[in-house]
């Protein structure tokens, strides 16, 4: 099985920030990850071993990517009748942008998952004759039903699991709560098919419930987000396919290793959202775990680490941990090391030293506690308990004026009053349109890079 979409992959690199210094008797190493992956496709990447050199437009048994496009057909699509004419035209417009000699397949979901084309558990090859068959496939869509959003990531997963693609890819849209299936039942959907396949999930208008959403994205490793006007479908849908047909490698693994005596506290995904990792490790070696990063096209993404090491003298050093990025392997061949960089310790006496936060380190925590505020905020303004829900979204606006992210601080506004943002000081608006509010919920974990 071929494993790059073209006949060149990506360079990876591994850039390391952190301050190394602890002072006599620290046990704890926060380190900062940049990982960069630049120059595949045809931009001068480096040849991969042993592939052939297959044009990414030549249709044939083993397509390098493989999409699947779940459209929400329940009853709810129906109110507005625009909101399942958008649907499908958006469907319609992801199709458009697909690759030729991409595999590809539409799955109708109401509280049963049906194939809409091609059909019999097959994926289709993009050319023109299948694109067109495909929008004419979806001509024949109408509302009604309920919504069992895990029966359609099942039947994505086993038309996925049918071709031989390296990147594999599921596009979700829902425009409503998960009614007809049990939240336990959903997550066990949602553990069997991670790491299978990625997949961007969209709700569309504002009956939806921001935590399913959001939920299945982040178990699969894609983005989330929200269409309050289903008008705003196709520019939405063709962005994400456009997105998808620009991952060049798959699978890549975030391998950590630590010496006797040190065990990593946390890894968390900080740039360009705000993802938990820690408990997604799965050893991969004696005192060495992998934890999953999904596909690759060009991008950079950051991740902050934390590692606990053993108590040392001052003037002590040592390697805290090796940070690899790591390819499976194939066909009984041995995985493969993209790139690598050290996270290390230093023991001094120097107060100076041993007290200076990196500046990565200290605006990706500033980050992450922006988006749990958030979500503590709102949690909290649900449920009536305006008191906290004031000082959580007043941390939020302080957060997001010192970091700069002036995108999350935009969205706060149209939720709270800012009194004054250098102290956190807002008061809760009386009223606020759910569009607003579901944006920021399902936002908040967007993430800005430091400032330079």
């Amino acid at each position: 099985m071929a494993i790059f979409s073209k006949s060149t992959v990506p360079q990876f690199s591994v850039d390391v920030y952190q301050n190394a210094y602890l002072p006599e008797g620290g046990r704890e190493v926060n380190a900062i990850v940049t990982v960069t992956s630049t120059g595949g496709g045809t931009t001068g990447g480096a040849p991969l071993a042993g592939a052939s050199a297959t044009p990414a437009s030549t249709p044939g048994p083993s397509p390098d990517a493989a999409v699947v496009i779940m459209v929400d057909c329940s009853g709810s699509m129906d109110y507005p009748p625009t909101k399942m004419r958008n649907a499908r035209d958006a469907t319609a417009a992801a199709i458009d942008t697909l690759r030729d000699g991409v595999a590809f397949a539409i799955v109708g979901g109401t509280h049963v998952a049906k194939e809409v084309f091609p059909g019999n558990g097959r994926l289709a090859v993009a050319d023109a004759g299948s694109r067109a068959q495909a929008k004419d496939a979806l001509r024949r869509l109408s509302a009604g039903g309920g919504t069992a959003i895990g029966t359609w990531l099942r039947l994505t997963d086993r038309l996925l699991a049918s071709a031989d693609a390296p990147i594999r890819h599921g596009i979700l849209l829902t425009d409503g709560r998960n009614e007809h299936e049990s939240a336990v039942d959903l997550k066990a959907t949602l553990d069997a098919v991670a790491g299978r396949f990625t997949c961007d999930a969209r709700g569309v208008g504002t009956d939806w419930e921001v935590k399913e959403v959001t939920g299945v994205a982040s178990a699969l490793l894609g983005t989330a987000d929200i269409v309050a006007d289903p008008a705003g479908l196709a520019g939405d849908f063709t962005r994400m396919m456009e997105n998808a047909m620009g991952k060049e490698v798959a699978d890549v693994a975030l391998r950590l290793w630590t010496p006797v005596g040190a065990e990593i506290a946390f890894v968390k995904q900080v740039a360009p959202t705000v993802e938990e990792l820690t408990e997604r490790r799965t050893e991969a070696a004696p005192r060495a775990g992998d934890y999953p990063t999904g596909s690759w096209g060009d991008e950079s993404r950051d991740y902050h680490l934390c590692v606990k090491v053993p108590e040392a003298g001052i003037g002590q050093e040592m390697l805290a941990a090796r940070v690899s990025l790591i390819l499976p392997a194939q066909g009984g061949g041995s995985p493969e090391v993209l790139s690598q960089g050290l996270v290390r310790a230093m023991w001094t006496d120097d107060m100076a030293a041993s007290t200076s936060i990196n500046p990565q380190v200290a605006h990706y925590t500033g980050q992450a506690e922006l988006a749990q505020v958030i979500q503590q905020g709102l949690d909290a303004r649900k449920s009536g308990d305006f008191d906290n829900a004031t000082a959580k979204l007043g941390r939020a606006v302080q957060l997001a004026a010192s970091s700069g992210n002036a995108d999350t601080a935009k969205l706060l506004s149209k939720v709270v009053d800012v009194v004054d943002a250098a102290t956190g000081t807002v008061r809760l608006k009386a009223k606020v349109a759910d569009a607003d509010e579901m944006t920021l919920e399902t936002r908040s974990t967007k993430t800005v890079r430091v400032k330079k």
